[in-house]
């Protein structure tokens, strides 16, 4: 996988735009509504990457089991792991880690409208 195809993967979750707050070889992608990032593709040392938050247990986990998922370049070493996206790793289970980001770091609803819901 490089990084364009992950981009266009994270384009079709809901509210989410790209961004490029460092340099244009550095993507992010943001929920609209709270401008969260919830994943950070670059390329580095030649491989394609994606820094994507992780709930810290299953972050550790992952870690052991995956040659190619490291702990986060330049962010939060317990809450961001770093996923090379050309190595061994399939894209379904790429796919799954930016769903777990995604869900971590989208806007909270409101206890209002959760009761307004019901």
């Amino acid at each position: 996988m490089n990084q364009q195809q992950l981009i266009d993967h994270c384009l079709t979750y809901p509210g989410v735009y790209e961004d490029h707050p460092f340099d244009p070889s550095w993507t992010v992608m943001r929920h609209g509504a709270n401008k969260k990032s919830f994943a950070f593709i670059y390329v580095r040392e030649g491989h394609h990457c994606a820094n994507l938050k992780c709930d810290p247990m299953r972050a550790a986990r992952l870690r052991d089991l995956h040659d190619d998922i490291k702990p986060g370049y330049h962010m939060n070493k317990e809450h961001w792991n770093t996923v090379i996206l050309d190595g061994e790793l399939e894209q379904e289970d790429i796919f799954d880690l930016v769903r777990h980001s995604f869900e971590l770091t989208r806007p909270k609803i409101s206890k209002k409208r959760q009761q307004a819901d019901f």
